[in-house]
């Protein structure tokens, strides 16, 4: 038996919750689990509005069942086929054979190569519409948000956006969907990390996804992860709006990999200089306790970033290394940068962290940045301070 969660007149919320995983894609980080959501949209025909994780098809049916008993399902919208959310499309074909699935012609491609399956498609075109009695279904194309064929569908006369991933969060609804009825406190953070880590480096689709929606009268949003969103709906779309234009807060974040404290000694010695000229925000990661997802989400929650590396084997340290490609992978556009680094007997770290930040084209704040052999030094320290005011100053200056 399950509780029926109903969203709005004819929609009801048959979603699932993972708390089993610890990553994400097999990457991130979700220690408050996630959610994989999917709607029925009940009417003289019947829609479900994506599927779930293949690990939950058997939930996801009972739950599908309890809502319609034997009635079936008349039309599959896909509007994401990640297989989080297209896992259990051929479960749901053999429960309902003659389903048909809705999808615009890149869905098709995918779902022939994930599924093998090329049968009953209807295909959609921007703006087509679906009418399912009193319910009128539209269709818009969103391309690169963020996968090559994503859309979303939109309920004209319930107002309500199936949005698929975006507007998506980390962590699993406990008891609630409707985010009215729940304490959502705890979502914001994840949603910056979630669109930071999975969206991010689509800021342009994405922008130009909510022009397309903006003269929508859309009341409700369903995405695939996190609450459904109706009394936050405006911030949700805010938060949206601000990360993919890249507009970081006034903070910096300084990260840097240590093998035996002398680079960590630099962080800390710019960390205390950020604020004592001003800087409230300033987020501290050593590389080597903090994972990958919670520093990239704070490097998009923060004008400023400072990266420190020690030279290890003639390259970077690895850890910092491998940072500097996901921040390269996300194309993170409009940051104040520095760089500092410390050696033994051959420094490159602050020349490879040079090339970074010409590769990424983020602005320099202080050029050539801080390098020392050995343990700190007072010239060093004094240089270190320099370029946490170079930063301070940029930031206080900033017209962000």
């Amino acid at each position: 038996m399950h509780t029926t969660k109903q969203i709005t007149n004819n929609i009801y919320y048959v979603g699932v919750n993972d708390r089993t995983k610890h990553l994400f894609e097999s990457l991130w980080e979700i220690p408050a689990g996630v959610s994989y959501n999917s709607y029925l949209i009940v009417d003289e025909k019947v829609a479900l509005v994506d599927t779930v994780d293949a690990c939950y098809s058997d939930l996801f049916l009972s739950k599908i069942e309890g809502i319609l008993g034997e009635k079936p399902i008349d039309y599959l919208i896909i509007n994401h086929m990640e297989p989080d959310h297209s896992a259990s499309i051929a479960t749901i074909k053999r429960k309902y054979p003659s389903i048909q699935i809705v999808g615009n012609a890149k869905t098709f491609g995918m779902l022939d190569g994930f599924f093998n399956i090329k049968d009953n498609l209807y295909e959609i075109k921007e703006a087509d519409t679906l009418t399912l009695g009193k319910t009128v279904l539209r269709f818009y194309l969103t391309p690169m948000v963020h996968w090559v064929e994503t859309m979303m569908t939109f309920d004209e006369t319930n107002k309500v956006l199936f949005s698929g991933d975006a507007f998506g969060c980390f962590g699993a609804l406990d008891g609630g969907v409707l985010d009215s009825q729940i304490n959502v406190d705890k979502f914001w953070p994840e949603m910056e990390r979630y669109y930071s880590n999975i969206v991010g480096k689509y800021g342009c689709p994405v922008q130009r996804a909510l022009a397309k929606l903006s003269n929508l009268d859309i009341q409700t949003i369903c995405s695939t992860h996190g609450p459904v969103w109706q009394k936050y709906l405006q911030k949700t779309i805010s938060i949206y709006n601000d990360l993919s234009l890249y507009q970081g807060k006034k903070g910096v974040v300084v990260m840097y990999g240590s093998m035996y404290g002398n680079t960590e000694q630099m962080a800390e010695v710019i960390a205390d200089t950020l604020v004592a000229n001003g800087i409230e925000n300033v987020v501290m990661h050593n590389v080597s306790k903090s994972t990958p997802s919670y520093i990239i989400a704070d490097i998009f929650r923060y004008q400023g970033l400072i990266i420190g590396s020690p030279t290890y084997s003639n390259e970077l340290f690895p850890l910092v290394e491998s940072m500097l490609s996901k921040i390269k992978n996300r194309d993170i556009k409009n940051r104040y940068f520095a760089y500092f680094g410390s050696f033994s007997w051959a420094g490159v770290a602050n020349k490879k962290l040079a090339a970074f930040a010409e590769q990424v084209g983020f602005e320099v704040v202080y050029e050539g940045g801080v390098e020392q052999k050995f343990a700190l030094k007072h010239d060093k320290y004094v240089e270190c301070v320099k370029l946490a005011e170079s930063m301070a100053q940029r930031l206080n200056n900033s017209p962000l």
